[in-house]
């Protein structure tokens, strides 16, 4: 998900003070699919990938939304509708997503 200039996907720093690394959104089983769909993004390495608070590894609000996002480019760019997705990754992260951000909302309230 990142171009010929990269920055971090999260914070849009260009790793010249925190080395960018490479994150597959969807890991384990389907890493061979990040790479084949290219949802593959930039991280800044101690920032946005592993030690920082909201870290994609640190912080599992982030790697919902980084699911989110992936879910959204792949079915964009492929022309899938949900159920192909499930197929392919297993879960709907965009509804996994919506009814998080739904119950933050609550918990505001």
């Amino acid at each position: 998900m990142s171009g010929a200039h990269r920055t971090c996907f999260l914070c849009g720093r260009n790793g010249s003070e925190d080395p960018l690394d490479r994150h597959h959104i969807f890991n384990g089983p389907y890493r061979k699919k990040s790479e084949k769909y290219k949802l593959v993004v930039d991280l800044c390495h101690y920032r946005c990938h592993i030690f920082g608070k909201y870290a994609v590894h640190n912080n599992p609000d982030t790697m919902l939304f980084l699911k989110y996002e992936g879910q959204k480019k792949v079915m964009r760019e492929q022309g899938w509708d949900t159920k192909r997705f499930i197929r392919e990754f297993g879960k709907d992260y965009e509804a996994i997503y919506m009814n998080h951000i739904k119950n933050m909302e609550g918990q505001d309230a």
